[in-house]
């Protein structure tokens, strides 16, 4: 049977409309930038973390994610208009978090992120939120290391290729016996067995380790300043709304108390003292 002119546009018209429904997505799929859809609904967004630095941001067992980064990320977003279960968590190792937030893979990552120069050629920052010093951490009955001085004739352990470990055996102690393991796990065994001496890289992760149920009371810091990390928020580099808007989450944060509570609920069962939370600096 012929279709009239009319009938055929009617049906043309219902089929572009079938289509356009089909391509255009529904209001709950996620913005290749890793926030919400268009709209005024926001579905959700996605920050990237770390998931293997218990008491920073670490992916537990069941599925659930802990730390300071993680207490940091969720109540940046609440300020940002999302709830807890509108946060999608993305694995952000250290070495792809740019490529993250350039792709736009992530709106955020809060991941031990130090702020420095190279880096903010790629990504701009909110923040700080934390200042982390490189230290020590030794058994907890051993007061034979006290400076890094005294690792001389020791063991010190960290990460294959970590920088921290380097900085000590070149310019604070060249006599240590550097050990490079695969895994800060692998150097708190070797602590515990005596098989090394001290493990080195920034207090907070440092203090996040010892601060596990399974450590307590068998490691201490020493409490030495070896460097200056500036933990600071990635985001894609130009979005200077986005980095108003975290800075101001940020500093109401700290304002209502839920900053030191964050720090003392991650860090504190360590005996890990921190510094108040630092100024304000990117975005000024």
């Amino acid at each position: 049977m012929k279709l009239s002119k009319v009938g055929a546009t009617a049906a043309i018209a219902v089929a572009l409309a079938l289509t356009a429904t089909a391509c255009g997505g529904s209001s709950d799929k996620t913005a290749s930038d890793g926030g919400a859809t268009g709209g005024a609904k926001k579905d959700k967004i996605v920050i990237g973390i770390k998931f293997d630095q218990p008491g920073v941001g670490l992916k537990t067992p069941d599925g659930k994610f802990t730390g300071l980064d993680v207490d940091v990320a969720t109540y940046v977003a609440k300020e940002l208009g999302y709830e807890p279960d509108q946060i999608e968590f993305k694995q952000a190792v250290s070495a792809e978090r740019e490529n993250l937030l350039s792709n736009g893979d992530v709106k955020l990552v809060v991941a031990s992120y130090s702020i420095n120069d190279a880096r903010k050629q790629k990504v701009d920052f909110a923040g700080p939120y934390f200042l982390a010093h490189q230290d020590l951490l030794v058994r907890a009955d051993d007061t034979s290391i006290t400076k890094p001085e005294d690792l001389n004739k020791k063991k010190l352990c960290s990460v294959t290729g970590s920088t921290s470990a380097q900085n000590v055996k070149k310019k604070l102690a060249p006599e240590a016996d550097l050990q490079e393991l695969g895994g800060y796990s692998e150097c708190l065994t070797g602590l515990e067995n005596k098989a090394v001496d001290a493990l080195t890289t920034d207090n907070v992760i440092l203090a996040g380790y010892a601060a596990q149920d399974k450590n307590k009371g068998k490691f201490k810091l020493v409490g030495l300043s070896l460097s200056n990390e500036n933990y600071g928020i990635g985001l894609k580099k130009g979005d200077k709304d986005l980095q108003t808007k975290v800075n101001a989450a940020l500093q109401k944060m700290e304002a209502d108390g839920a900053w030191q509570a964050a720090v003392t609920k991650n860090l504190g069962p360590s005996g890990f003292k921190n510094e108040p939370a630092p100024a304000i600096t990117e975005g000024k």
